[in-house]
């Protein structure tokens, strides 16, 4: 993982993120949305059906097998002889589910506010994400600043129809800038 993707784990933007991804590939409702940790990283994914059955999705906490599969899609590569398997580790594995602490980590909020607002909000959320990270580790702002400030810019953008290309990418830059007007008022 990278600097970027480290900090967004550790405010939980990624799953942020992965929430609206999830609305839009699954065309999910924010209230069919369901964040829990896992703090084993073995279980990528759970789908719920409507039985209350559920099927999830694990491997090695890399991304080297969800890289492969998207590459190959829909074959399915043989396992790496790498790889050891999964659930045959030494002192066998545990899996741990919690409830994410919403106070602790508001960045998972941000995620729901997208879908709530949709058009061009998604993409004012990562934009900003992305310039505030920068920030972080230019040493310009503290870890705890993260989100509030990139609350502060999805909270004041006004939503365009993301349908258009120009909206998107006009979203982007004025999040972005906006980023650097909020940080020099501080």
């Amino acid at each position: 993982m990278g600097e970027k993707i480290t900090i967004d784990s550790a405010t939980l933007m990624n799953k942020a993120l992965e929430i609206i991804e999830a609305h839009w590939l699954f065309n999910l409702s924010a209230e069919q949305i369901k964040v829990i940790i896992h703090p084993q990283s073995l279980v990528h994914s759970l789908v719920e059906f409507r039985d209350g059955s559920m099927v999830a999705q694990m491997s090695k906490p890399d991304m080297k097998i969800p890289i492969q599969f998207a590459l190959t899609y829909p074959e399915r590569l043989p396992k790496s002889p790498l790889s050891p398997p999964l659930l045959r580790r030494a002192g066998g594995i545990t899996f741990t589910f919690i409830e994410p602490d919403k106070k602790r980590f508001p960045a998972l909020e941000l995620g729901y506010e997208v879908i709530r607002r949709g058009g061009t909000a998604g993409a004012v959320l990562n934009a900003a994400n992305e310039e505030v990270v920068k920030l972080f580790m230019d040493r310009k702002i503290r870890f705890t600043d993260i989100v509030p400030l990139v609350g502060k810019v999805l909270y004041r953008h006004k939503v365009m129809n993301a349908s258009n290309i120009n909206n998107v990418l006009e979203a982007d830059r004025w999040a972005r800038t906006q980023v650097t007007h909020e940080n020099a008022k501080r």
